[in-house]
């Protein structure tokens, strides 16, 4: 449990540095949380993730959870039996992607925010994180949920990390496309120099 906690808190860093930088963006009056304005039907994924959140919650610390979605695949508990190496590579790519995610908020600088921003857009990022992936705080979420994979190792975390990487994509083609028609030139040669994700 010890891997699962550590994975935990990680996550809490992850989603605490997001809030954050939104907060700091509202006391310089930018509204950075639009999520869900644009397409209603993003707004259904709080409380999928709030579900998966205690579910998270429930194999760590032993809550009532079904047990098909938190019966685990193999042993991935440091200092226990199974199989330590995976809860090792797990924690470390977590790590890997709470410093992504803080370096990606740092090179947005003001214009970070979460969702698409079509009455007040900001400029155009390509230095930085932004010159080496156009979506980084998604391959950084990805990492996350793989990194989640391996230490938890369950149906509910395997099932989560296939469904949630098919919204980031779907997420990620509607900012493109809204990026295109607000950038048109500039953001179609920064697509020739820089990959989506990797």
């Amino acid at each position: 449990m010890l891997a699962e906690k550590i994975c935990l808190i990680l996550g809490l860093a992850l989603v605490g540095s997001v809030i954050a930088k939104s907060f700091l963006m509202s006391q310089r009056g930018t509204r950075a949380i639009v999520f869900g304005k644009t397409d209603r039907a993003d707004s259904l994924l709080i409380p999928f993730m709030l579900g998966f959140i205690y579910l998270l919650c429930a194999q760590t610390f032993d809550l009532s959870a079904p047990a098909f979605l938190v019966a685990r695949f193999w042993g991935a508990e440091l200092g226990g039996g199974g199989a330590p190496i995976t809860a090792i590579i797990g924690i470390a790519l977590c790590v890997a992607a709470v410093i992504g995610l803080i370096a990606t908020l740092i090179s947005f600088g003001t214009s970070f925010r979460v969702g698409i921003d079509e009455q007040h857009p900001s400029k155009l990022i390509t230095a930085g994180v932004f010159s080496k992936s156009r979506n980084p705080i998604y391959v950084c979420f990805g990492f996350f949920l793989v990194g989640l994979v391996f230490v938890f190792a369950s149906p509910l975390v395997m099932s989560a990390l296939i469904l949630l990487l098919a919204l980031f994509h779907r997420q990620v083609l509607k900012e493109e496309a809204f990026l295109r028609h607000e950038y048109g030139e500039a953001f179609e040669e920064y697509c020739q120099k820089v990959p989506r994700y990797l």
